[in-house]
């Protein structure tokens, strides 16, 4: 299962069926779940975890330092869930010791060819990102989320969970759960809520309902940040997804994206 010219470290442990391509290589202090692959040409750094039935396609590069002028070689991590697609190309970084010292990506997620996640990135499950979609440092992206192709995100950016950013946009706030994005002269800009992804994720009519009462009052409803909170707060009650929507808003950094 382990290709001849596959150089691994002897540090490295790996499960008894993981197959490693021509000219891989392996660095230290790797653990690498059973049912992974490892492609031809592939590189995984040093200090990187990988679960189970992962595909790391040929050329791509998981665990590599970090492109931080700050980084002298710290031991810092690198963990991967299970069943993700990394395809050719694309390059997940360690993290720092100025940020989490690792970088921790979920489990089922798909990044398509030249799409890269930054050091101190925290990635969820279920996320898809196209090709060349890049996150720079510190980004966090929750579950269920589609990046889109040459989508550029802005360190310590958040994207919620079930959002969708269209391609092309640079992102430089937040990106509110349950919406699209989309560019609009060079910054992004919120066209309403996702709801084809909401509808085949299985969300209830009740609770799209609630979310569309929650997105207008927010932005169609001339109101300032605080009434418009407060006022969604009072009229819609019992609605995790709304609650949610609004404990985001709450924690936001940089400001989010707006409607």
């Amino acid at each position: 299962m382990i290709h001849p010219t596959a150089i691994i470290d002897s540090t490295a442990t790996l499960a008894t069926d993981v197959e490693v391509g021509p000219y891989a290589i392996i660095g230290k202090h790797v653990t690498i779940g059973k049912g992974t692959s490892i492609g031809a040409h592939a590189i995984v750094g040093d200090w990187t975890e990988i679960g189970e039935n992962n595909q790391i396609f040929p050329q791509s590069s998981v665990g590599a330092p970090p492109q931080d002028l700050k980084y002298k070689g710290e031991e810092c991590w690198t963990r991967l869930g299970n069943n993700n697609m990394v395809r050719e190309f694309a390059t997940i970084h360690r993290g720092t010791v100025t940020g989490h010292a690792e970088t921790v990506v979920g489990s089922n997620n798909l990044f398509m060819a030249y799409s890269h996640v930054a050091h101190d990135c925290v990635i969820g499950n279920g996320i898809v990102m196209a090709n060349v979609a890049t996150l720079a440092g510190h980004v966090t992206v929750e579950d269920n989320v589609i990046i889109g192709g040459l989508v550029a995100v802005h360190q310590f950016s958040r994207i919620g969970m079930n959002a969708m950013v269209g391609g092309g946009t640079m992102v430089g706030m937040d990106i509110l759960p349950f919406t699209i994005a989309t560019s609009s002269k060079r910054e992004a800009k919120l066209r309403g809520l996702n709801l084809i992804g909401l509808k085949r994720r299985g969300f209830s009519e009740e609770t799209i309902t609630n979310l569309k009462t929650a997105y207008k009052t927010l932005f169609m409803a001339d109101l300032k940040l605080p009434d418009a909170i407060e006022r969604i707060r009072i009229e819609i009650t019992n609605c995790p997804e709304v609650d949610y929507l609004l404990a985001f808003i709450d924690s936001t950094q940089r400001g989010f994206c707006k409607g």
